[in-house]
């Protein structure tokens, strides 16, 4: 016991002492290290060249993230599934989009997007500019159309202003309304976690749980293969085995972006700030609980074998599951105890209220 409470001690003078150099090594693959970097804070927020930040810029694209009339029906707005109450998300397995048809894949939330290398569970945006287009024109999702939807937009007086004032004259256009709704989703980001608190020397602000849990995320878990950095993701697509090929709810993932035969199942890592507040998990939101969700990994997810292959115009494609993925063995305090480190990634939700739409 008296060992214990003095590791214990030993963990926590470490980890709180504001220098990552101190902290204990982590248990990495060979091949994560390439991709790897320490968790820590979120760093400075980067805006593209060609999109510079400017506040009228965002506050118009937070309205037109919230303007319902860019999709087909005026009914469905981006915040529709990426809801600032919901996690930035929609809690739901798969959404509903035009004329309540489901969704393929589970919404990601926008918090702290603006850290991804790429979006969308496949990767297939490369930009932010890029992905706010795409929802829009989605058959399933807004199912408008960006040019009518610009023609809308441009109808409505009360836009006016803000085009002004966002990009210096009236005109409305597609590649400015991109623009608006990526430099406000830029700014959807996780304030001051208990995990930055204790990091940056709050020692007692984290239980011996929580203190446990992060020493296992980093080292037994092996969770840091993956989720490094102060975005908790390496940016990288993995194979956890979960596209089920060969049956009705197949998913090929990264495949269909790249048609590289690796890349069959393959899907991004997701960042794990606020991950508490983000379920139903994986991209076809299987996972219920954060406990499935770790006691998945401890196992190494065995996958079925019968879900391993699928034909696709007339390719024979096979799931291969990553290495990262295998049996951890876990006991049941320790997966307890790396979901008590997670719910400290998520910071004090912000009150975001809808703004008031331009008439």
């Amino acid at each position: 016991m008296r060992e214990k409470s003095s590791f214990l001690a030993e963990l926590r003078k470490l980890y709180s002492s504001g220098d990552p150099s101190k902290w204990p090594k982590p248990i990495l693959d060979p091949q994560a290290v390439l991709h790897f970097s320490e968790i820590g804070h979120l760093p400075e927020i980067q805006f593209p060249r060609d999109n510079p930040y400017s506040e009228d810029k965002a506050l118009l694209g937070k309205i037109l993230f919230f303007d319902p009339r860019l999709s087909k029906s005026n009914q469905i707005a981006c915040a529709s599934c990426h809801d600032p109450e919901l996690g930035w998300c929609d809690n739901r397995t798969f959404s509903f989009g035009h004329d309540r048809q489901l969704g393929t894949r589970n919404a990601m939330s926008i918090l702290n997007v603006a850290y991804a290398k790429s979006l969308f569970w496949d990767g297939r945006a490369a930009s932010l500019e890029e992905q706010s287009e795409m929802p829009i024109r989605d058959e399933r999702e807004m199912n408008g159309h960006i040019d009518l939807a610009a023609g809308k937009i441009a109808k409505i007086k009360g836009y006016e202003l803000l085009f002004e004032k966002a990009f210096g004259d009236k005109a409305v256009s597609k590649d400015r309304i991109s623009k608006a709704i990526a430099a406000f989703e830029r700014t959807v980001r996780s304030g001051t976690s208990e995990f930055d608190q204790f990091i940056d020397g709050k020692a007692d602000v984290y239980s011996d749980d929580e203190l446990m849990g992060l020493h296992l995320f980093r080292t037994k878990a092996q969770c840091m293969n993956c989720h490094s950095s102060g975005y908790f993701s390496n940016n990288q697509f993995e194979n956890v085995g979960t596209s089920l090929l060969g049956s009705k709810e197949e998913d090929l993932g990264r495949y269909l972006v790249t048609e590289n035969p690796e890349d069959a199942g393959k899907f991004r890592v997701p960042g794990l700030r606020e991950a508490a507040r983000t379920g139903p998990w994986m991209h076809n939101g299987s996972m219920t609980t954060l406990t499935e969700v770790i006691s998945f990994y401890s196992k190494g997810n065995p996958e079925y074998s019968q879900k391993r292959s699928t034909v696709h115009k007339g390719i024979t494609l096979t799931s291969e599951k990553s290495g990262f993925v295998r049996l951890l063995d876990l006991t049941d305090e320790e997966i307890a105890q790396l979901e008590a480190f997670l719910r400290t990634l998520s910071a004090k939700p912000e009150r975001v209220l809808p703004p008031a739409l331009p008439q």
